[in-house]
This record gives C-alpha cells, sequence and structure tokens, in this order.
C-alpha cells in the first residue's frame, strides 16, 4: 500500500524530468553543431538528360548553363523505346524556392497535364526569342510553357517569376 502511494503524478514527472531535460540537450547540441549544413543535396542531372534524349523520338530540350544559385535537386525519366518520353528536373533556385523544369510529348503525362490540366492563361511573353505562354496553375503556381510538334516544354514552381523565366530561358536542345 505504502508503494502505491508513492506512485503519483507530480512523483512520475520528478521521474521524466531529467530524461526530457537530457533530450533537449541532445536535440539542442545537435543543431548547433549541424547549423551550418546545407539541407539541399543537389545531383547532376546529366545522366538522365542523356538517357531521356537518346530514347526521345523527338529534339528533347532541358535547361543548360544556368547562372549560380540554380542546383538539381532532383530528376525523373519516364522513357520506353518506342513510346512518349518524359523528363522532370527540379530546381532549389539562388532565393531556395522551388523550380520544375518538365517536358513531354505525351499530353497526358502526369507532370504536363498534373500543372495544366485547370490552369489560366494569362498570355504570351517572350523568353529568349521564344514565345512562351505564361499561366497560373490550379494551386496559384506561375507556369510558363510551349507546345509545338507534340512537345509541351513547361517551367514551374513556386519561386518568383523573374527565377521561372531565367531557367525557361536556359531551356535549349540536348546536345550529345
Amino acid at each position: 500500500m505504502e508503494r502505491a502511494n508513492r506512485m503519483t503524478a507530480v512523483n512520475m514527472l520528478r521521474s521524466l524530468a531529467p530524461l526530457v531535460v537530457l533530450c533537449l540537450a541532445v536535440v539542442g547540441w545537435l543543431a548547433f553543431v549541424r547549423g551550418d549544413v546545407d539541407p539541399v543535396r543537389e545531383i547532376d542531372p546529366t545522366g538522365s538528360i542523356r538517357s531521356a534524349a537518346g530514347t526521345a523520338s523527338y529534339e528533347l530540350e532541358a535547361p543548360a548553363d544556368l547562372p549560380e544559385g540554380y542546383r538539381a535537386t532532383d530528376t525523373d525519366v519516364e522513357a520506353a523505346p518506342g513510346e512518349a518520353v518524359t523528363l522532370g528536373i527540379d530546381y532549389s533556385s539562388p532565393s531556395e524556392s522551388y523550380v520544375r523544369f518538365a517536358t513531354s510529348d505525351d499530353p497526358e503525362a502526369a507532370a504536363v497535364d498534373d500543372v495544366l490540366a485547370d490552369a489560366e492563361s494569362d498570355g504570351a511573353i517572350d523568353i529568349g526569342g521564344r514565345e512562351w505562354t505564361r499561366a497560373t496553375a490550379q494551386n496559384g503556381e506561375t507556369v510558363l510553357y510551349r507546345q509545338a510538334d507534340g512537345v509541351t516544354v513547361l517551367v514551374t514552381g513556386d519561386a518568383g517569376e523573374e527565377e521561372l523565366e531565367t531557367v525557361a530561358g536556359a531551356v535549349r536542345p540536348v546536345v550529345d
């Protein structure tokens, strides 16, 4: 009975307090030690671009020679010989915002259709001597896209319009 009297909520909190303090100290120390680590993991998209270009039945285009501060963070390629080819590249912009580049000869590819399905056109814009259509996607993000010969090229993301236009202006045919 005496043991049961000692098992109160106050005593339980007293027992847990040192463990909580220790856990907070460890988390604080790790945050301090890792404070200068960049959370963005940069990748080289060249392999994915070459793979898609080698399979595509059309002249594949991708961003090239982007200014400093644009870092590729992920790529995805959907390609099979004789079928539609879709290439997507995600970037972190100089302002650490998200930019997505995608190109496909499949109008129903998720990388294209999910972005353009309910987008509202805001008119044409000239970027790097090419006409792009500016639109607002359903999620509110700006979309810049071109469509020609059954191929869609688009740039979207939560980055500012200037950063999106920089990526769109860097889109060029892929050469081996």
